[in-house]
């Protein structure tokens, strides 16, 4: 079975900068696009940002600029460096992964807790 292992996530002051892990087993790592989701309290599971198998990356445009998706295929981990923190950030952060030609994010790790105090 697809397994996610997410790390990372704590409590950091505004203007703060974390780095958040995902270690993914049980698929072709390489093959898959691999994403970053976050949910905050009373909110939508909204996206964050990707990042292919050929390298492509993407971001929603509020953390342009501030945060980083990038991967490890020789670790099968997938990183999201997120720098300029801001309260609105506050979210639990989940790893997910894109089959190949697929459409969805079919596999979700089980998230980690990232909180940004004023």
């Amino acid at each position: 079975q697809v397994q996610f292992v997410e790390t990372g996530g704590e409590l950091v002051q505004a203007g703060g900068s974390l780095r958040l892990s995902c270690a993914a087993s049980g698929l072709i790592f390489s093959l898959h696009t691999m994403g970053w989701f976050r949910q905050a309290p009373g909110k939508e599971r909204e996206f964050v940002a990707s990042i292919g198998w050929n390298g492509g990356t993407l971001y929603v445009d509020s953390v342009k600029d501030r945060f980083t998706i990038s991967r490890d295929n020789a670790k099968n981990t997938v990183y999201l460096r997120m720098n300029s923190l801001k309260p609105e950030d506050t979210a639990v952060y989940y790893c997910a992964a894109r089959r190949p030609s697929g459409q969805d994010y079919m596999y979700w790790g089980q998230g980690t807790q990232v909180t940004v105090s004023s």
